[in-house]
């Protein structure tokens, strides 16, 4: 498990769309990190919205399931 004191630091502030469903970045979006990481954006919810605990220096992020998938599958086919 990983928490806020694993957290990993991008070493490179330049983000890939994997995936969007706009694509332009506008919308909710899936990117890749010049790491082995990737960082989603979307609707940010709290955690008393979403019924959960979430510590500090982290954040719920919402995204829908098709834009997950289809980064899921981009990825899986540039490794």
């Amino acid at each position: 498990m990983t928490t806020h004191k694993d957290s990993v630091e991008a070493t490179d502030n330049r983000l890939d769309i994997l995936t969007s469903l706009c694509g332009s970045g506008t919308c909710p979006t899936v990117y890749r990190t010049a790491g082995q990481s990737v960082v989603v954006q979307g609707h940010a919810l709290t955690g008393e919205q979403a019924g959960v605990e979430v510590p500090d220096g982290e954040h719920l992020v919402e995204i829908p399931v098709e834009v997950l998938l289809a980064a899921a599958d981009k990825i899986r086919n540039q490794a």
